[in-house]
């Protein structure tokens, strides 16, 4: 049986040193716990440190003080059971679909026949099976999303963590994109990571919407989202959950690094 692995950070901080020796601050004294196949979205400020959070995570940045654990391993560096998608989507221009999805599978040595019918499944998950031998040029933006995302998932990663995926889409395909990510998980179940700018994708995609405050960033509130799927954006409750994460919002960006007292794990919708 395979080993389901959550995520643990403690005391995570974060400071960047500039060439004069000025210090800032970007993460400071973060503790939480994402469970096993749980879906949370992560949303904050302009600039609060989402995307430096999401690094650390991944292995690609080191923490100033505290640490990540992943399962029951302190995470030092990238690990295959970590796959990151980000907002630009890095899909190798020469390359068609199936070899931009296999890229990493190849880097581990697995073999041709092998690596391509997995990058083939995972095409068929996405929907974009048609699209193998395209290059990513021929692909509309949200396309060659899904292709960075099968990409990802070719490692078979226990954690997905997205950086604002749909970001740079219109409104509609982002909504389509959502649902389609919902599928993902449901399939996969992977312990998935999301951050955003966008108070509605949070509060659709996620079972739980973490706030950051500004810098140095912690956690200003951490609501579970229990509204039935599939949910609808004009649901009272639905509404509700936005207007509470907006406040969340407003009081990150006037109290700064500051974790408002009652408001941290106070609310379920």
């Amino acid at each position: 049986m395979e080993k389901e692995l959550g995520i643990k950070l403690e005391n995570l901080t974060k400071i960047f040193y500039s060439r004069d020796g000025a210090s800032v601050s970007a993460l400071e004294g973060i503790n939480i716990t994402f469970e096993p196949k749980s879906f949370t979205c992560i949303i904050g400020p302009t600039g609060c440190g989402k995307t430096t959070l999401l690094r650390i995570i991944a292995g690609i940045e080191p923490p100033t003080s505290g640490k990540v654990i992943l399962g029951e391993e302190v995470v030092t560096r990238p690990s295959k059971e970590i796959g990151m998608v980000f907002q630009q989507y890095s899909l190798f221009p020469w390359r068609n679909v199936i070899d931009n999805v296999a890229f990493g599978l190849e880097l581990r040595g697995v073999p041709k026949k092998e690596r391509l019918a997995q990058a083939k499944a995972l095409l068929e998950l996405v929907g974009l099976s048609q699209f193998a031998q395209s290059r990513p040029y021929e692909l509309s933006g949200g396309m060659q999303q899904r292709v960075a995302i099968a990409r990802a998932l070719a490692q078979n990663p226990k954690v997905l963590l997205l950086d604002e995926p749909f970001g740079a889409l219109d409104e509609r395909t982002r909504h389509r994109l959502q649902d389609e990510l919902l599928a993902i998980w449901e399939k996969t179940k992977k312990t998935i990571l999301f951050v955003t700018h966008n108070i509605d994708e949070a509060v659709y995609l996620g079972e739980r919407v973490v706030v950051m405050s500004h810098p140095p960033a912690g956690v200003i509130a951490d609501i579970k989202i229990t509204i039935p799927r599939p949910r609808n954006r004009m649901d009272k409750k639905f509404v509700e959950a936005l207007l509470f994460i907006r406040m969340a919002l407003e009081k990150a960006i006037e109290e700064g690094g500051k974790n408002e007292k009652g408001l941290n794990h106070l609310s379920h919708f």
